[in-house]
């Protein structure tokens, strides 16, 4: 659930990257990819600010760099 704000901006931005995918295409073998193919498109920005959301809380908690080593994407 968490903040509504938040969550509606992590959304907005998940919908301009999957846009961009839709134009330019998903990286091969990407999670972004497989999940343009099996899921709807309305379900894919949720599912992607979700990925997100977890991925800075983790960080967060960890108190961790957000550098991603060379050649990792989300």
């Amino acid at each position: 659930m968490g903040e509504r704000t938040l969550r509606r901006l992590l959304i907005i931005g998940r919908i301009a990257v999957i846009k961009q995918a839709a134009r330019r295409g998903a990286p091969t073998g990407s999670w972004l990819e497989q999940m343009l193919a099996r899921e709807p498109r309305m379900v894919l920005p949720v599912a992607l600010a979700n990925k997100m959301a977890r991925i800075v809380w983790a960080l967060l908690v960890q108190q961790e760099s957000s550098n991603a080593p060379a050649g990792v994407r989300a």
